[in-house]
């Protein structure tokens, strides 16, 4: 085995997007090393913390039809009925909603919850709140995703929280999407909104720890199935 390849066998991938923020930690880890060795060391944890945020692991994704795979890595922070955006069109009346609250330590990549159509992508401004505050989910910055399933209608909003200022969104509007591929990243700590159809039964609580592509949220039949998978 190469060396290249044995480094890729065990270090986890990082994504595209955080090339550039890396080499900007490194440099100023350069930079205050110049100035005071034990500022420099500073900085190379402060390198090593970024690499390992934008960290894109493969993920195994439950594929049993009816259900619903978290998008994001992190903290179950809300699980209950809510109104969702009014940008989305999805209605006035309150969905099943499950919250996914990310800290700096979580893996930021997102994912699709179920397979489908991306019928509708809305970007709102807004506040930079704490993500895990309910009022981040009306007044932060956000970016919604309305999915078309043969579950129904799905709304996925990624919000910026306290330290956030960047949503990123890598889906397309008509773009066919399977379940647990990705489909954007916010930097650096956030949350992520899952509205669902009112047939969809949360089998999460408040506290628990959620895997994006791995976790089920939520099901949408019930129905007793013989699970696969797949790796992406």
């Amino acid at each position: 085995m190469s060396i290249t390849a044995s480094i890729r066998k065990t270090m986890v991938p990082i994504h595209p997007e955080g090339y550039i923020f890396i080499a900007v930690f490194a440099l100023v880890a350069l930079a205050l090393g110049w100035l005071w060795a034990p500022l420099g060391w500073v900085g190379w944890i402060l390198t090593l913390w970024c690499a390992y945020f934008f960290r894109d692991p493969a993920r195994v994704t439950p594929i049993r039809e009816g259900l619903v795979i978290s998008p994001a890595d992190g903290r179950v922070d809300s699980v209950g009925f809510f109104i969702p955006p009014s940008e989305l069109g999805l209605g006035e009346i309150p969905l099943p909603r499950v919250s996914v609250f990310m800290n700096v330590f979580d893996c930021h990549v997102n994912r699709m919850p179920v397979s489908g159509k991306i019928t509708k992508i809305a970007y709102r401004p807004g506040l930079f709140l704490s993500a895990d505050m309910d009022k981040a989910s009306d007044d932060n910055e956000r970016n919604g995703l309305v999915i078309e399933s043969s579950l129904g209608h799905f709304g996925v909003v990624q919000i910026a929280g306290l330290i956030a200022r960047r949503i990123l969104c890598f889906a397309n509007e008509g773009q066919q999407l399977s379940v647990g591929e990705r489909i954007g990243l916010i930097r650096f700590g956030s949350r992520v909104d899952v509205y669902m159809p009112l047939n969809a039964k949360p089998l999460v609580s408040v506290g628990q720890k959620a895997v994006a592509g791995e976790t089920v949220l939520a099901d949408c039949t019930l129905i007793e199935n013989r699970l696969s998978f797949r790796v992406q």
